[in-house]
């Protein structure tokens, strides 16, 4: 069933009653809080109802080109589906065409895709993967992900200079180490200033 905005609006004002108590409301900065926490929902959560397939459809002929297609250090925000928690960091997404490129905007379009839903890291590691597979068939494809998540830093564990990677490494990048070492150092080689 779902839910309209006013009751959504309601759900918020109740636990800023539960997190505030009696005292709720009763300063101005909170007056608004629950429209524009729903307001920001809507932006933080704008994945959900949008396909992949969609804008990775659009591809271009590759003119010949094999060598890797790396799109790096793509910041991200998403959010933690087991303590509502934000996390963020960086992306890097490559692949080897066949006979198909994509734009790279589409890329980090994806990525946004996966990271505006309640996720996990790991999902959108594996989902971009997947969908590169899908829509592009290349050769070979690698998502790495590199985040630093709330629910470690501010509440349980309190770490808080951690830092999660996971990696989706499809085709050659999984069966060839020497396509892993190449992608390697692409990732890590100076940034342009």
């Amino acid at each position: 069933m779902m839910v309209n905005r006013d009751e959504a609006e309601k759900a918020i004002s109740t636990l800023i009653r539960y997190i505030e108590g009696e005292t709720a409301y009763s300063r101005e900065g909170l007056l608004n809080t629950p429209q524009r926490v729903i307001d920001s929902f809507d932006e933080l959560f704008s994945g959900y109802g949008k396909e992949p397939g969609v804008i990775l459809d659009a591809t271009f002929n590759s003119e010949g080109y094999d060598g890797i297609v790396l799109l790096r250090d793509i910041e991200f925000h998403s959010t933690c589906e087991h303590h509502l928690q934000p996390f963020q960091g960086r992306a890097h997404i490559a692949y080897i065409p066949t006979d198909r490129i994509v734009g790279i905007s589409k890329l980090a379009r994806i990525l946004d895709i996966h990271a505006r839903r309640l996720q996990n890291q790991e999902r959108i590691t594996k989902s971009i993967a997947d969908d590169l597979e899908e829509h592009l068939g290349p050769l070979g494809c690698a998502v790495i992900l590199e985040a630093s998540h709330g629910c470690m830093h501010c509440r349980g564990v309190m770490k808080q200079n951690s830092i999660m990677t996971t990696s989706a490494m499809r085709g050659v990048f999984f069966d060839k180490s020497t396509a892993r070492t190449e992608l390697m150092q692409l990732i890590r080689s100076p940034s342009i200033s």
